[in-house]
């Protein structure tokens, strides 16, 4: 057998795809199982970007396209952040991607080097420390307690840079906890970063999902923020592979050659499709889905605590719960084993997001209809509360 790599043999698994595979083989076995472990919507991609999709492919628009998107889906992002944010966004600093995973490589690729250290906010994305090391820099974790709502502030990134940093990876709202990142700390951070001639990737995946106050854009703080976005979970396009970034005019051309070389071009049928996402009834039917979201996350912020299971820090967006689970005497991969089994409820350990505290969290992605929250929620009161 050929030797592999070192990266490749040190790889982490994505430990919520193993507990899909588990809660799929019951299920294959005849056991119904609740998903709240995958960061997937439930809803289904709007039908009018469904049906661009169809005329797509029947007009044959299926070669390939520049390879940081067309024009036509440039200006239409560009045109968003006009409307929503009031920002003039030259499309040319607009990169479409093959989802925002491509989208941080190619920030990573861009803005870092071999040897390099990367700061991540510890709890955070998993996947994220895996982009880092896979280009060979080092992901170096701060921890971010509750008090400060899972973010870090400006005094612990100056604390944690050392000669050999280059960049902070930030998320708002951030997965797994669903908290903010307030626009104070966000530009005294920007600062820390800018006196140290470093790069600054937000990630705001999440960005149009936010329940409590109107969504804002780092690109209004810190313009020369290097913006990842997606259209997978506010529009429900998660299989069809298509993000995008925001970057400062001086990184247009070496991305493009990047994009060139690494992806060739994003998927031509996703980006003819999105162009509906942006019609004024498709964006009527998002925000209705995002009053849905809402409401799922505040029946389960009333449920969980009879469970045993604390909010230490109020989730103000995305579709997540970070749940303290220390309550329960258990590690998070054991307890969340143990939930699948006894009552067919699929969540995703701690462990994904935090070598340090996940072992004493766990994550709930309200990605189900509330009649089946309601239903998790009686399937767990037996075993973790010991009564029905």
């Amino acid at each position: 057998m050929p030797t592999l790599s070192g990266r490749a043999a040190a790889m982490e698994p994505f430990r919520v795809m193993q507990v899909l595979a588990r809660a799929q083989a019951l299920e294959a076995a005849g056991r119904d199982v609740i998903h709240l472990e995958v960061g997937e919507p439930d809803f289904p991609t709007p039908e009018a970007i469904v049906a661009a999709a169809v005329d797509a492919t029947a007009s044959g628009m299926i070669r390939y396209t520049a390879a940081h998107g067309t024009r036509a889906l440039r200006e239409a992002i560009a045109g968003d952040y006009l409307r929503l944010y009031g920002l003039r966004i030259d499309p040319e600093r607009v990169i479409v991607t093959s989802g925002a995973s491509a989208a941080i490589l190619l920030a990573l690729a861009a803005g870092t080097d071999a040897g390099d250290t990367v700061l991540l906010p510890d709890p955070g994305y998993a996947c994220n420390r895996q982009f880092v090391t896979a280009l060979g820099g080092r992901p170096v974790p701060v921890p971010v307690p509750a008090e400060s709502g899972f973010q870090p502030t400006a005094a612990q990134i100056a604390a944690a840079w050392r000669p050999e940093t280059r960049a902070v990876m930030l998320a708002s709202p951030a997965n797994p906890t669903g908290t903010l990142l307030r626009s104070g700390e966000l530009i005294a951070i920007a600062e820390v970063v800018r006196e140290r001639n470093g790069v600054l990737i937000m990630d705001e995946i999440y960005g149009r999902l936010i329940f409590d106050q109107a969504p804002e854009t780092a690109l209004s703080k810190v313009p020369d923020a290097v913006v990842v976005n997606s259209f997978s979970k506010y529009y429900a396009m998660t299989g069809w592979r298509l993000g995008w970034m925001v970057v400062p005019e001086g990184w247009v051309e070496p991305l493009r050659r990047l994009a060139q070389n690494l992806f060739v071009a994003p998927p031509t049928v996703a980006q003819v499709a999105a162009l509906a996402a942006f019609e004024p009834g498709t964006e009527a039917l998002l925000q209705e889905r995002v009053q849905e979201l809402r409401a799922r996350r505040d029946f389960l912020l009333q449920a969980l605590p009879g469970l045993g299971l604390e909010l230490r820090a109020r989730p103000e967006g995305a579709f997540y719960l970070y749940a303290d689970s220390r309550a329960h005497g258990t590690g998070s991969e054991a307890l969340c084993d143990r939930i699948l089994d006894e009552a067919g409820v699929a969540l995703t350990p701690g462990t994904d997001f935090s070598p340090g505290s996940g072992r004493d969290h766990i994550r709930i992605a309200y990605t189900q209809p509330r009649a089946r929250l309601e239903e998790a929620v009686a399937r767990l009161r037996p075993v973790l509360v010991g009564h029905g």
